[in-house]
Order: C-alpha cells, then structure tokens, then sequence
C-alpha cells in the first residue's frame, strides 16, 4: 500500500512540475502582445497530420473538420504529411507562421521522438502552441491464445519462468521507438526487468498479423487498433494501461487494479499551433474543437473505436505534453531505446 502512494505522490509531482510550464505557456498565450490583428480565419484552415490517411491520428483528425468549420465558418481541410514517425508534419507546422492557418493534429510521439531520433535534430515539442485534446486511448496488453496466460499475473509469472528456463519471449511493436516498443519496456522496468525480445513491425497492422499467429507472445496497442481482435476472440487482453477501465471494454483491470504499480499510459492527440500562434486564435480554434467535440456522432464514433472524447484547455493538453516528455526521456534513457 505505501509503494501505490509513493508511486502516486510522484506521478502528482511531475504532473506539478508540467502544470508550472502549463502555466508559463498560458501566460506567454495571454501576453497583449500575443493577439493576431483582424479577423480570423479568412480563408481556410490546414490541419497537418504526420501520418497516412487511415489511421488513428489521421481519423481524430477528420472527425473534428466539420464540426469545426460550422463554428469557423471557413473550411478545414486535412494535409497528411506522412514520414518518420510523425515528424516531418511536426517540423511542417512548427516552421509555420503562427497565423492559424496550419495547425498540427499530433499524438503521443512528439513526447517521445525527441528522445529515441538521436541523430536528427528534431522539434522541441514544449514549443508548440497547445490548442486543445481531441481524444485519449488507453494502450491495451493483449497476447495471442497460444500463450497459457489468463490474466496479468500468470502472464508475469510465465516470463519469468520462461526467463528463468532460458526460453525466449518475444514481443512485437509498430516499430524502434514507437509508443508500443516504449511502453513495454516500461512495463518491463515495473515488473523487474525480466527477458523479454524485442520484435519491432512496420506499423500495428503487420505486428497484429504475427501476434494473432502466435508467432509473438505480447504487445501493447491503442484500444481502437486492438479492439476488433479483442472482439473476434483472436486476442485475449489482459489489462488497460489508464487510470480507469475503457468503457468499451469495462471487464479488462487497469494495471493498478491487476497488481502492476506506477505504470500508466495514455496515448493521446492534441490540436497544436506552430510557436507564438497569438491567444485569439488559441481561443477561437479552441472553442471551435470542443464545439466539435459535443456532436453526438463524434462522440459515438470515437467512443464506439475503444478511445476516449478529448475537450478541455490549452493549459490542460501542456501539462499531458510536458508529462509524457519527462516520463518517456527518462525510460528511453534506462533501456537506450532508439528509432530508425
């Protein structure tokens, strides 16, 4: 009991720690000096997605252009600009003009990327304009069913033992450096390092191929990739990585509830502005999502997929940012996880 408050108590304390640079970038959104001159917008707006068309960024980002351009009353269209784990979209937008017309729809990996791209000069993403959260996805652990594991506890039990006996274990991610490679190391790192191989895909889509095969032992994927697998039986999930259960899925135990203390993951997606985009701007397009956000058939279509409705503040998506950098340069750093 005293190790979960002591886990607890520091969760709070970085958590502070990013609510102090919430505040700073609050205060430098607010400055008079800040606002745009005129009207905006006065002719479309871009969001930039880093990813192809057709995956998760990619639909948080669709999801909200309708809802936001009845509020806007411009148009908002999608720009994918795929490549490097989403970097090239970040660096797009960060080298913008902050005058709103190019906006950033990115996901968890600007927290990591900057950590794990060790030979590329990447975007600091603490100087990004935060606008609002569009969605979160618990991350789920699923293995396939030739794994004799029924819960977390006989899964941890079953590497050790397979550790112990010298046996391989092997397990999958959407690639070197991804949120799924990042979070099982993590994972690792609270049950005691046991031996685990790591096996990483080019994408989600070619990891579940070979999970479902049994071919790997484990992976951790967003809710909404793993849930039609879940669903067919092809997987059996054995816990949920956020604070609470996912509604789409109320009978999986989060890791504190099935024994796992100090591991929660949240794969989120913001709505960024490059640096300096003036507080005006911040507030309309800010207004403009969550706007989106209430529209019952967004909410259904991103509740029906396993994740999460966003909404909220900039200040609120700042301190997600800069937790999740904090947390992710220090697990990058233990196991020298590197990209490609």
């Amino acid at each position: 009991m005293r190790q979960h408050h002591d886990a607890a108590r520091t969760r709070r304390h970085v958590l502070q720690q990013g609510l102090a640079t919430a505040t700073g970038i609050a205060a430098a959104i607010a400055s008079p000096l800040s606002f745009a001159q005129g009207a905006w917008p006065t002719k479309p707006v871009t969001l930039v997605v880093g990813y192809p068309p057709g995956g998760q960024t990619d639909f948080a980002g669709r999801m909200v252009t309708a809802g936001m351009q009845s509020v806007l009353g411009q148009g908002v269209v999608i720009d994918n600009k795929a490549g490097a784990g989403g970097n090239i979209g970040t660096d797009n937008v960060m080298k913008s003009a902050p005058d709103g017309y190019r906006l950033l729809v990115g996901n968890g990996n600007i927290t990591l990327n900057p950590h794990t791209y060790r030979n590329t000069a990447m975007a600091d993403p603490l100087k990004l304009t935060p606008i609002g959260l569009l969605l979160t996805s618990s991350l789920i652990l699923a293995v396939p069913n030739t794994v004799p594991a029924k819960n977390v506890k006989e899964f941890i039990d079953w590497v050790k033992a397979q550790d112990k006996a010298g046996k391989d274990i092997d397990y999958a991610s959407a690639g070197p450096g991804s949120l799924t490679h990042a979070s099982m190391e993590l994972f690792r790192d609270r049950i005691g390092k046991p031996k685990m191989n790591h096996v990483p895909y080019k994408g989600s889509g070619p990891a579940m191929t070979d999970l479902i095969a049994g071919r790997v032992s484990a992976m951790f994927d967003a809710a909404s990739v793993i849930a039609p697998f879940i669903k067919s039986g092809q997987l059996r999930p054995l816990l949920v990585t956020g604070a609470q259960r996912v509604p789409a899925f109320p009978d999986i135990p989060t890791a504190a509830e099935a024994g796992v203390k100090d591991f929660e993951v949240i794969s989120f997606i913001g709505l960024y502005g490059p640096p300096g985009l003036p507080a005006d701007i911040v507030a309309k397009s800010n207004q403009a999502m969550n706007a989106a956000l209430k529209d019952p058939k967004i909410v259904s279509g991103i509740t029906e997929r396993g994740d999460e409705v966003g909404g909220g503040t900039p200040e609120q998506l700042a301190k997600m940012t800069r937790y999740y950098f904090d947390l992710w340069r220090d697990i990058v750093k233990a196991n020298d996880i590197r990209a490609e």
